[in-house]
């Protein structure tokens, strides 16, 4: 309590001093404090006197500000278990529980339970390189991108993307050009040739291209 009211005296010695000498920016030099914490203690002392000039207690920290334990959990699951990215995380809990939650949020979510970093051999990708030959149609359709360029007719060099979906067994294929190299892209690609192409798609086979990551393959499965 002394020093809290040594603190008030000090304060209201700083506003009398700026009143008398006509000039906040001296008396803020003089006493070297910044002119917005001036500013604060003088509006607080002429509305609510002494005890405007009173330190208020620290505001803790409101835990229905943290994420709730079941989201937590549901991270921490999919971490462990599938060893997701900050960011495939955030898609799988959106696309499947309705859950919204920032990239930041699940990166900080890792970084306190330790598993920001994921174990050593975790971290490789599938690319498939072999060619599946099928009897069947539809069993196995082979999709990917082939990157165009050409001039304008101002010379200009044009770069477009042409995403292509090839059946194994009956060699029908479907062609798109896309002025972008995208997720959303290829999503609308795949449901291009589910509904145009004559019969039922069992397996699509793709590289590891980011068109092809976590919102591609889970549209497919859906």
């Amino acid at each position: 309590m002394a020093n809290q009211a040594r603190d008030v005296q000090r304060k209201i010695k700083v506003l009398r001093h700026a009143e008398q000498s006509g000039c906040v920016a001296k008396t803020c030099r003089y006493f070297g404090i910044g002119r917005a914490s001036f500013y604060r203690w003088r509006t607080a002392y002429r509305q609510l006197g002494e005890a405007g000039l009173v330190n208020a207690k620290p505001i803790p920290k409101n835990p229905a500000n943290r994420t709730p334990l079941e989201i937590v959990d549901k991270v921490l699951h999919l971490r462990k278990t599938y060893h997701l990215g900050p960011i495939r995380i955030v898609w799988y809990l959106a696309r499947y529980h309705a859950i919204k939650i920032s990239e930041a949020g699940v990166s900080r979510i890792l970084r306190r339970n330790g598993v920001s970093r994921l174990p050593r051999g975790t971290r490789l990708r599938k690319i498939h390189t072999k060619r599946y030959n099928k009897q069947v149609p539809g069993h196995h359709i082979q999709m990917d991108v082939k990157f165009l360029t050409f001039h304008g007719p101002r010379g200009e060099k044009i770069r477009r993307f042409q995403y292509t979906a090839i059946d194994d067994a009956t060699r029908v294929r479907a062609l798109k050009i896309c002025e972008k190299h995208t997720q959303a892209n290829a999503i609308d690609f795949v449901d291009h040739i589910i509904e145009k192409f004559p019969f039922r798609i069992r397996e699509i086979r793709t590289d590891n291209g980011h068109e092809f990551q976590a919102k591609f393959h889970w549209h497919v499965e859906d």
